[in-house]
């Protein structure tokens, strides 16, 4: 990391909480802050606002989680692995910072695919929002850096009427501090840390609240936190004859699923006595610790306050996330000494600005919100590919001669070139959302919130498939440069010369909606039914190309064939060319209402002229309409309890899919169009403060019917590309709680916990493959996962102490519902502690997490043939130190 830019960060750091020049102006008007002491007892109160109104958590009749400020703080949470953990019905897919899907509930079919998470990455089940907007992206989320935030609040089951698409499994929010008037205010944290066989990770983070008038004020934060790596990059070496190509069918993969028949290599038997395969050597990549990252940014905000009923706050942010290697390892060399073979440089940067605006006031009697926000994501990504050497059998075309690939026999010759790959992608992803809601005062028996939303996604990527072998290779003389098919959108050509594949596609997501939901007090504060319902209308588009070199090495110019010209395949006029093919004669232009034999007239075989009948029928867009419905019965018999029953329904979109119309043997065709997967959630919650409020029992029951469910799949024998599909119907069923316990008897003492119980099952396979099988559980879904956590504080003189354990355990879950792609990950227990001093306005705590130095399998993947496990970072102790204005 560039250790410059960390020094200079941390200057502004310190700078940024030193300005008494600013507060002798308002240390006047600054209210008295009493002394901070210890806990005295009672659990609590966390005020949330997931109905969109401000309540007590004790009073909202849904499943929600809320994690404090002062929690926040006490649990060191930063970022977003940070916060998963203390939520045990949320699990999250992906690997390392910036590269992760949020689950909850168990809701999950698939680990994400990185490499194309833009174009081809399914939109997420799970909402994230910071405070008033939605940062949800395709294939992957945005990767918040937990800085002065009032709170998290985890809402769990469908939350579609309020929070739109991409909330069918839950929503987890982030709601930031505001500028205050009430005073200046600021602090700062500074922390370091030491990992057992890693390196040693540093951060820093400072805020500032500023009046500036007694209608205005400012507030900012800045933070720096660099982590060191912990895994290791050892020395290896790879070559072509472990290539899926010389694979025989009936090969039992790692994972126990076997090679069937149409996924057999293709020269597999053959005698490759004669073939020369020169070996790939990571020498000049081997490092210890490679995964070390960077996260730095700033928030500052403003609120202006125009009446006592009107305000405006604005916000904006930037972030960069920069982070090399991968946070994986290979459980075949040592996974408790987490070591990987990395052939290529893997490296991301990740970089968002996030402007917001919110305007707050009082109509009549009615409250008013308007709130909008414009985010602007570029992340540039390098990434190891050469696993795909064990799952792609025409690899060997492109770097080996053709001497060995084409003599068709099972006695080849020649030359075989080192298999190292990569691809380098470029991401650009925008948004624009607002929302325009309407709340009837709380007071009233009747209560409405109602209101309409839009957004605009724009997500530009492109993806250069790199194999540097095939510059040296000779299949049939060397390859020329190639360009892209004529839809292309932000690179005209031609590729570098070693680039094989390129995706160069804009794809739009477009939605608006109209929802409302309508509380009637049957019995006034104790009988409430609610209803709520939503309109959505969204579209998904695709522009571009995926095109590919194939052909090329035929001829002295580019062939322009085998790829896929995404304008014309969706764009809904009735025709196709047909460019698959290394014969110009047979590029030809059909239309819409030719039959197969009228194709097949022109000279095109039978599965040509199928793919292009298909291609026909292809949509414009991924269009989905509808409306869904929510309904809740509330009954409080007294203020400390609260039991309700509730039906809800939740959505997201569609996609359309790149290698759409693409067949294979078994006759399975990719569809063209993915359809929005639909949820109904049937649910019994309680909620209860207990024995004068110094115990607290939340909790639920609930049952999940999921139809057409979405999923990505990376099947060679079907096509090359990722694609999605309507793989299967699923059902789930669960219950989840959490307690918290703080007694009078015993001043200081918190003790709170929380779990989660699955049962999950595919219920009907939809998709035509052998890859998703009725009976088995869904991806991310642990039968059980749970948390402990004990806080003592006491008091010494004008000293206040603290020590707090805290435990974590998740059961065993599998990462994919695609056989082929799933591994299974084992369960795990782990162990943290922290310890603190504080005085006045400082505190200092010394922490240990991961005490059992356990290797928890958070995440993985067996995408290539080769198992890939994410874990926690190895045993980890350091001392932070706070200071508060």
């Amino acid at each position: 990391m560039n250790t410059l830019r960390s020094s200079a960060s941390l200057g502004v750091l310190a700078a940024a909480i030193a300005s008494p020049a600013m507060a002798q102006d308002q240390q006047a008007q600054a209210p008295a802050q009493p002394q901070q002491q210890a806990r005295q007892g009672g659990v609590g109160t966390i005020v949330v606002t997931a109905t969109k109104r401000s309540e007590d958590l004790q009073d909202v009749a849904i499943s929600v989680n809320a994690i404090g400020e002062e929690a926040l703080d006490e649990l060191g949470i930063s970022t977003f692995d940070d916060y998963l953990v203390q939520l045990p019905n949320v699990t999250a897919g992906g690997s390392g910072p910036g590269q992760s899907t949020i689950y909850v509930r168990g809701l999950a079919s698939t680990t994400p695919n990185l490499t194309t998470a833009g174009v081809a990455g399914l939109a997420p089940n799970v909402s994230l929002y910071l405070d008033e907007q939605p940062l949800a992206q395709p294939g992957r989320n945005l990767d918040v850096y937990a800085a002065d935030l009032e709170r998290i609040e985890v809402l769990a089951g469908p939350q579609g009427t309020l929070f739109g698409a991409s909330s069918q499994a839950g929503v987890v929010r982030l709601i930031t501090n505001k500028p205050s008037l009430a005073g200046f205010d600021a602090g700062f944290d500074l922390e370091t840390s030491f990992t057992k066989g890693g390196e040693t990770s540093y951060k820093g983070e400072a805020m500032v609240n500023v009046p500036v008038t007694n209608s205005l004020a400012l507030r900012g934060v800045l933070y720096l936190d660099d982590r060191g790596g912990y895994i290791d990059n050892v020395q290896g070496t790879r070559t072509l004859r472990e290539s899926a190509r010389f694979r025989p069918a009936g090969t039992i993969r790692d994972n126990g699923v076997p090679v069937n028949a149409l996924r057999g290599g293709f020269q597999a038997g053959a005698n490759l006595g004669n073939v020369t395969f020169l070996p790939t050597d990571n020498a000049g990549l081997v490092e210890e610790d490679f995964n070390d990252t960077q996260y730095s940014g700033f928030r500052v905000s403003a609120l202006y306050e125009f009446t006592p009923d009107w305000r405006l706050t604005v916000s904006h942010g930037r972030q960069s996330i920069e982070s090399d290697g991968v946070f994986f390892a290979d459980p075949a060399l040592d996974l408790d000494d987490l070591e990987i073979q990395r052939f290529e440089e893997d490296r991301i940067e990740d970089d968002y600005s996030n402007t917001s605006w919110t305007v707050e006031g009082r109509l009549a009697m009615l409250d008013v919100v308007y709130t909008g926000a414009y985010t602007d994501r570029e992340t540039e990504q390098r990434v190891d590919y050469t696993d795909y050497l064990f799952v792609g059998q025409y690899l060997p075309y492109y770097i080996c001669d053709g001497s060995v690939t084409y003599p068709g026999a099972a006695d080849p010759s020649g030359t075989c070139q080192p298999p190292n790959l990569y691809v380098a992608s470029v991401t650009d992803t925008t948004v624009f959302t607002q929302e325009l809601r309407f709340n009837t005062p709380q007071e009233n028996r009747w209560r409405v919130t109602a209101g309409g939303f839009y957004s605009d996604l724009e997500l530009k990527e492109r993806n250069d498939f790199a194999y540097p072998g095939n510059v040296i290779a000779q299949p049939f003389g060397p390859f020329k440069p190639n360009f892209p098919q004529d839809g292309f959108t932000t690179d005209p050509g031609p590729f570098p010369a070693d680039t094989i594949f390129r995706n160069d596609i804009r794809r739009t997501d477009k939605q608006w909606g109209i929802f409302g939901e309508l509380s009637f007090d049957i019995v006034p504060d104790v009988l409430t039914i609610t209803g709520g319902a939503r309109y959505y209308d969204i579209e998904v588009d695709f522009e571009g190309s995926a095109n590919g070199s194939f052909c090329n090495s035929f001829s002295a110019t580019d062939q322009d064939a085998f790829g896929t010209d995404l304008n014309d395949l969706y764009d809904g006029d009735g025709q196709f060319t047909f460019i698959g093919s290394c014969d110009p004669a047979l590029r030809q232009t059909f239309t819409q209402g030719q039959s197969i034999a009228d194709i097949q007239a022109a000279g095109l075989s039978l599965g040509q002229a199928t793919q292009v009948f298909n291609a026909l029928q292809a949509p414009d867009v991924a269009k989905a309409t509808g409306t869904i419905f929510k309904g809740t019965l509330t009954f409080t018999p007294n203020e400390d309890l609260l039991f309700y029953a509730t039906y809800s329904e939740g959505f997201r979109p569609g996609l359309l899919n790149r290698p759409g119309g693409a067949t294979n043997g078994a006759g399975f065709t990719v569809p063209f169009e993915l359809e929005t997967d639909e949820v109904k959630n049937y649910e019994i919650g309680w909620k209860m403060d207990l024995i004068d409020g110094q115990l607290r029992l939340n909790g639920s029951a609930f049952y999940v019917d999921i139809s057409r469910l979405q999923t990505t799949i990376f099947d060679p024998s079907i096509t090359n590309l990722f694609f999605s599909d309507n793989a299967a119907d699923a059902e789930i069923k669960g219950i989840e709680g959490e307690f918290t316990i703080a007694p009078y008897s015993v001043p200081g003492l918190t003790v709170a916990g929380a779990f989660s119980i699955l049962d999950t099952e595919i219920t009907d396979v939809l998709t035509p493959t052998t890859d998703v099988v009725v009976g088995d559980e869904l991806a991310y879904a642990p039968s059980f996962q749970g948390n402990l956590r004990v806080r003592y504080e006491w008091e010494a003189g004008d000293l206040r102490f603290h020590l707090q354990p805290q435990l974590v355990h998740s059961g065993s879950k599998f990462t994919d519902i695609i056989t082929i792609n799933r591994l299974e990950l084992d369960s795990y227990t782990t162990f943290a502690m922290s310890a603190g001093v504080a005085k006045d306005n400082w505190s200092v705590e010394v922490f240990g997490e991961n005490l059992s130095d356990t290797r928890a399998q958070i995440a993985g993947n067996f995408i290539n043939d080769r198992a890939r496990i994410t874990t926690n970072r190895p045993l980890t102790a350091g001392i932070r130190f706070s200071w508060d204005y």
